[in-house]
């Protein structure tokens, strides 16, 4: 390989598991829960997120339990995120499927860890858990995150 970054060099496809896997900046924005207008089927971020999210790392706590603990988690692959519709358009594997590259913050540009927090980019510290409050709520909880 030339030296190029991996995601510049090879087809998502490609990718191993660890390349894969790295590609998530950890922002936690797809773990969000998202509303759906009726109307325009626009789809609606909130400040609300899965219980497994841990909000300090943004990062979820139980991973590789994630389908089995959420039957409507999602997991993210070389084939199914074209047709992902709801996936913020920060997040590095949507960027990658558009054929564009990554953003300055993203850890593996940075080379540091907590640069997505740093840029304001993850939802730490700007989120409450689906555990607190009611599905009535949600409406009231729509933000629009910087995407």
């Amino acid at each position: 390989m030339s030296g190029e970054a991996f995601w510049r060099a090879k087809p998502m496809t490609e990718l191993t598991t660890q390349e894969w896997e790295s590609l998530c900046d950890g922002c936690g924005k797809c773990c969000t829960i998202k509303l759906q207008d009726e109307d325009t089927n626009e789809i609606l971020f909130t400040d609300v997120v899965c219980h497994l999210l841990d909000t300090h790392s943004c990062r979820c706590s139980r991973y590789k339990d994630r389908s089995y603990l959420v039957p409507d988690c999602v997991k993210v692959t070389p084939d199914n995120i074209a047709a992902l519709a709801f996936m913020p358009s920060t997040c590095a594997y949507r960027l990658i499927a558009e054929g564009k590259d990554l953003f300055d913050w993203h850890p593996l540009v940075s080379g540091k860890r907590d640069s997505v927090h740093r840029a304001g980019m993850s939802v730490r510290y700007r989120v409450i858990s689906e555990e607190e409050i009611v599905e009535e709520e949600l409406p009231a909880h729509i933000v629009d995150w910087v995407r």
